[in-house]
């Protein structure tokens, strides 16, 4: 379980050339998009784990509570979507201020690949202090559409995702 998501959004033209602290592959869904209500699987350093995840409304600061499924209770959710799962590699990185890049390319080889980065942050100042590196996209925080959620319904709808 976690509390508020305090995180900036940034996309990316790829992974950036920095020294990498960790590697995860995963897939998740969406049994709902308002509020979200989303189930995820991880792969890393050979474990997999299961998460079904609540989010509340917001941009930069939203409640996230998430609870650790079992492999069964994960596999019967999953049989409750409406569309495939979305495909993420995500890979981290740590910033020369300490904080750490979630980098993820979402649902690659497809034609709606896309890249983006997050930066989480411990509260609202220190998110509103952050310089980013040079090397990070545009920012996409506050702009609507560039939440997974958002992306998950163009997906289940059959149109193209985001133009970076």
């Amino acid at each position: 379980m976690r509390g508020m998501e305090i995180e900036r959004k940034f996309l990316m033209c790829g992974f950036p050339e920095l020294p990498e602290t960790a590697r995860a592959e995963m897939r998740q869904g969406y049994l709902c998009t308002s509020p979200v209500v989303r189930i995820r699987s991880k792969r890393q350093a050979g474990r997999e784990t299961y998460r079904l995840c609540f989010k509340g409304e917001g941009t930069l600061v939203r409640q996230e509570t998430e609870l650790e499924l079992t492999e069964e209770q994960f596999r019967e959710l999953e049989k409750l979507l409406p569309a495939p799962m979305i495909r993420k590699e995500r890979r981290l990185y740590r910033l020369p201020d300490g904080h750490t890049l979630e980098c993820s390319r979402v649902d690659g080889g497809e034609p709606s690949e896309f890249f983006y980065a997050e930066v989480e942050f411990r509260t609202e100042e220190e998110a509103a202090a952050f310089l980013p590196p040079s090397f990070l996209g545009r920012e996409v925080t506050e702009e609507p559409g560039w939440t997974m959620a958002a992306y998950w319904e163009k997906k289940k709808n059959g149109l193209d995702g985001p133009k970076t």
